[in-house]
């Protein structure tokens, strides 16, 4: 076996942080093994460990995943007579099962009230709200799930670009990998990027991937989530992706899509992503300059030119507001 190191840690005299993830019948086992695997390699990368892992369930014994892998665990109640540092509920195809189980949400609540921190992958996130946990929060969950997320629990201010989301004590991650990035932003935030960064390296993954990073790209979203084909959403994501450098004003796009503005504005409205067009073109322009940072060394300013952002102050801002990093530090992150 290799022997991993990393630069000693900075708070050596802490005990390790305990933390429970809470398994049940058909969760999908990348969701919690993922985030389980990052935190063991932490410690391995550790002069000493960090992290002390629990598996639960609500009566614990043997629970089996979507694919019929099989997690041993210790029933909830185990855990519950001291305080923890970080509970992580996993997601997968039968979350709605375990919700209808009567003491299932009450136990969640339980285990929440003993944790500093509170963590969702994929559709874990169903199990936090029917909790109440996200009350008020902002929070996601695969995109393909975030409607339902919203109309189940409209007090849930849910996003649907992020791969991972933190608004306070509680985070909460799209799905399969996602759950790693969710993860190696909490070993930066416990032990800084030194930790992280090894840990990153060891599992071969980006160090972190910027949470506000779409889960899927803009363009493909607005045809995901058109009802036809010849829906003018559908068509006007291609035209823009074809056109950076051109005229993508709303006017311009109802020209292409052969309606007046107001029109085409309406039919934006309807939509249930909250998508418009100044938002899909903006979007679709930071995608393409993502793609020209990563893939060459063109100056940023001629990257900003061509993917139609004028300058690259403008294109630093749209960077800002859709990824929370600035186009440099991007190329930094992801160039080949």
């Amino acid at each position: 076996m290799p022997s991993f190191s990393a630069k000693p840690d900075r708070t050596a005299s802490s005990p390790p942080k305990r933390i429970v993830f809470l398994a049940f019948e058909g969760f999908l086992a990348v969701d919690l093994m993922g985030s389980a695997d990052a935190f063991f390699v932490a410690n391995r990368v550790a002069t000493r460990p960090l992290y002390e892992l629990e598996y639960v369930s609500a009566k614990g014994g043997r629970v089996t995943t979507a694919a019929g892998l099989v997690v041993h665990t210790r029933p909830v109640k185990d855990v519950l007579s001291s305080r923890f540092d970080t509970l992580v509920v996993a997601g997968g195809p039968f979350v709605e099962d375990a919700i209808r189980q009567p003491s299932f949400i009450p136990l969640v609540q339980r285990l929440a009230r003993k944790a500093r921190r509170i963590c969702s992958v994929c559709s874990g996130a169903f199990v936090l709200g029917a909790a109440g946990l996200l009350d008020g929060k902002r929070a996601v969950t695969h995109w393909a799930s975030c409607d339902l997320l919203q109309s189940l629990f409209p007090a849930v201010r849910v996003e649907v670009d992020p791969i991972f989301v933190r608004d306070g004590d509680v985070w909460t991650s799209a799905c399969i990998t996602a759950g790693i990035d969710l993860t190696l932003a909490l070993i930066r935030s416990d032990y800084g990027g030194d930790i992280a960064g090894a840990v990153a390296k060891r599992m071969v993954v980006f160090l972190q991937r910027p949470g506000g990073q779409a889960q899927v790209s803009a363009p493909l979203r607005a045809q995901i989530t058109s009802a036809k084909r010849d829906d003018p959403v559908h068509t006007l994501s291609a035209f823009i992706a074809e056109n950076l450098a051109g005229d993508l004003s709303v006017t311009a796009l109802a020209r292409e899509a052969g309606m007046a503005p107001r029109t085409l504005a309406r039919i934006f409205a309807k939509r249930s992503d909250k998508l418009t067009p100044t938002k899909l073109v903006e979007a679709v322009r930071v995608e393409a300059a993502c793609r020209a940072l990563s893939a060459s060394d063109r100056p940023v300013k001629d990257v900003a030119a061509t993917c139609g952002f004028g300058d690259d102050e403008r294109m630093r801002r749209a960077f800002l507001r859709k990824l929370g990093i600035a186009p440099s530090d991007y190329r930094a992150r992801f160039s080949d």
